[in-house]
């Protein structure tokens, strides 16, 4: 049987997604409603997705009964209420990163998820790629030894967009793209939670971080240098240094189809979509989509991928990230 989705907002990332979806094969994984606050706009994107139903409300949308599983696409600071929502209406959830605003929105969610007795899990679609299972798959091997320092960065000039330089819209370099290197230094370390938290940059006068740069200390003096920018183009690429060698994510190290091994490449091919795309790599959503189906086929509540105990490290770690640099949002003034 088909895995029913709900897709909650009719934005850009929900439209890739549900693109992605769509070249899964379609007994398993099937679309069956949309949401937006504009029923207009949801019946556009029906049409577009070939989307049974559209509705008008997200409210509407929780109590369809015939939703397995939602994804919420919303931005930043509706995170937390929509999760809210679905998860009360006793619907499992894949909400896009960040899970929440800070810690205390993220512990609620998780809490509320484990009441309800649902799937909850924060959608970095990053760990889900090809090329990060084999990296998994190498650094159990122990093909580079010892890990002793990961270096990873994510930059793009993007502070023109207005939700990533507004505050009240969730912007800043930290929570949208500072994420993915942060993501990726706790994986390699698996989960450990780091001795130190070291965050320096800059940010712009609208009060959200432009540019950072977080340095982590893990037990045995390994470090994970993670930089973020939403003003400068970087190379945006991974490294992993160990004591028998390195592993590189060359570029896009949020969603790779490349890696190098000691100097030797590795490919990992996209699949293709029907729809053009909003996101580079963006047809990798599909990852993320088989790993919710397979974790609700097993009847399990996290994925152990991207359990909440990384989403949780996650968040501790820009929360005093963002302190350091002096990033507050509304959220935190509660």
């Amino acid at each position: 049987m088909a895995t029913r989705w709900g897709i909650c907002s009719v934005g850009k990332i929900s439209h890739d997604l549900s693109a992605a979806l769509r070249t899964l094969v379609p007994e398993d994984h099937k679309i069956v409603a949309v949401a937006s606050r504009d029923l207009q706009r949801a019946e556009e994107f029906a049409k577009r997705h070939k989307i049974p139903r559209a509705y008008g409300s997200y409210e509407e949308l929780a109590q369809d009964p015939d939703i397995d599983v939602v994804y919420i696409g919303t931005i930043h600071p509706q995170h937390f209420n929509t999760g809210k929502l679905f998860v009360n209406a006793q619907k499992n959830v894949l909400i896009e990163k960040p899970l929440g605003m800070n810690l205390r929105q993220v512990q609620e969610l998780i809490t509320a998820a484990q009441e309800k007795k649902v799937f909850l899990m924060e959608a970095v679609w990053a760990r889900f790629f090809p090329a990060y299972a084999e990296v998994r798959r190498l650094l159990k091997q122990g093909v580079v030894g010892d890990v002793q320092m990961v270096r990873a960065e994510f930059g793009l000039p993007v502070s023109h967009v207005r939700r990533m330089s507004d505050s009240k819209l969730g912007g800043g370099g930290l929570v949208d793209l500072g994420i993915y290197p942060l993501q990726f230094a706790f994986m390699v370390f698996k989960g450990e939670k780091p001795e130190s938290i070291h965050a320096s940059g800059h940010c712009l006068e609208t009060g959200v971080d432009d540019t950072a740069v977080v340095v982590l200390k893990f037990s045995g003096n390994r470090l994970a240098v993670c930089t973020c920018s939403i003003s400068m183009k970087l190379v945006s690429d991974a490294v992993i240094v160990g004591t028998k060698g390195t592993i590189k994510l060359p570029h896009h190290m949020w969603c790779p189809t490349e890696l190098e091994v000691n100097g030797k490449e590795m490919h990992f091919p996209l699949p293709e979509t029907d729809l053009p795309l909003n996101y580079v790599h963006s047809a990798g959503l599909q990852y993320e989509g088989e790993e919710v189906r397979r974790c609700l086929l097993k009847g399990l509540k996290e994925s152990a991928e991207m359990p909440w105990a990384h989403s949780i490290l996650l968040t501790e770690t820009l929360d005093e990230a963002r302190r350091q640099m002096g990033v507050i949002y509304d959220q935190d003034k509660l």
